[in-house]
């Protein structure tokens, strides 16, 4: 017997993902209601993810629940905000219950981890298309903005840039990776790990903070041109992998490390005074925070790059993710 979208609904989604005492209504009823706590913010993102613009169809079905719920929860991370509550729009072109169970436990694992919860959604036919709205919270009037970089702040990443890029590359056979990198660069492509308790420790401490999605050059472009000032990175100072430094040349590297989308780690400023106090709130971290520049005012906004006190400049061919510019199937999310 043919399954109608309440039965799907049903089978895939209702039973699973964490159980919050927040919700007091979630998926079979027309709308979900949640309760959030008293004098906190609400923070609400969207991402959708398109199959052949995001994924292939060679992706890994519980990669694609996975990393569904992993963008969103990476901008509330940005944002200061502790994940609570996700909605699934999901448009299929046939029902595939064999990919339909690895996405469902790919995105029950992560929200499970989180502890969110999936409080309702869509279901249609068509293109394989799924977006995914996420609710955070966090106290009131503390969550980090774009817009607060000063000159004199210093510019920090949470971990590591390129790796997912430098997955991408292998996956369509533009390069190859060794045995001992190849599982590293695939796991950070398909399954990025949003910086969501680093992102909670930021509030009242980082005075801007973004996501790195498109690349660190156009996320950091964003929170310089909201703030109207000029970023100047020391390339020797990026955080680069193993599997990135032994793969490519260093040129090669620094590029993808700059341009590439994907790696879903922070980006922020840190005004000086709170140096040592971001230290301490990360000296138990398995990765800790790198500073790689200094914010400037130079009266508009930029990016100006140097390697060991040169100028550097970027390969042709090297270029940050945008929809509208680009043919090719990437990786990027807002």
């Amino acid at each position: 017997m043919p399954r109608d979208e309440f039965s799907l609904i049903n089978e895939y989604f209702t039973h699973r993902s964490a159980k919050r005492g927040d919700v007091v209504m979630g998926i079979g009823d027309d709308g979900a209601v949640v309760q959030p706590m008293p004098e906190h913010d609400l923070v609400i993102v969207t991402d959708t993810l398109i199959e052949d613009v995001h994924f292939d169809k060679t992706t890994p079905p519980r990669s694609v629940g996975h990393k569904s719920v992993a963008v969103n929860l990476s901008d509330l991370a940005a944002m200061g905000a502790q994940p609570c509550w996700v909605s699934l729009a999901l448009t299929l072109p046939k029902m595939d219950e064999d990919w339909l169970q690895e996405f469902s436990g790919g995105l029950d694992e992560i929200c499970s981890y989180y502890d969110c919860q999936l409080i309702g959604g869509d279901t249609t036919k068509g293109p394989l298309t799924i977006t995914v709205t996420a609710h955070g919270q966090l106290p009131g009037g503390t969550a980090i903005p774009r817009s607060g970089a000063k000159a004199g702040d210093w510019i920090y990443v949470s971990g590591s840039l390129g790796d997912a890029g430098l997955g991408l590359q292998v996956t369509q056979n533009k390069v190859s990776a060794t045995g001992r990198h190849l599982q590293q660069v695939i796991e950070r492509l398909h399954y990025p790990s949003p910086r969501v308790a680093l992102g909670q420790s930021l509030r009242g401490v980082a005075s801007s903070c973004i996501d790195v999605s498109d690349g660190l050059l156009a996320d950091l472009g964003h929170l310089m041109k909201a703030a109207n000032a000029v970023a100047q990175l020391e390339l020797e100072k990026l955080p680069l992998s193993l599997a990135l430094t032994e793969t490519l040349n260093v040129d090669d590297a620094l590029a993808l490390a700059l341009t590439a989308g994907d790696d879903y780690e922070l980006c922020f400023t840190l005004p000086e005074e709170h140096r040592g106090r971001l230290e301490t709130l990360t000296a138990h971290h398995k990765t800790r925070p790198v500073c790689i520049g200094r914010v400037t005012n130079g009266g508009h906004s930029g990016i100006q790059l140097r390697y060991h006190g040169d100028e550097w400049s970027l390969a042709d061919g090297y270029k940050s993710f945008n929809h509208f510019s680009q043919n090719d199937m990437n990786q990027e999310e807002n």
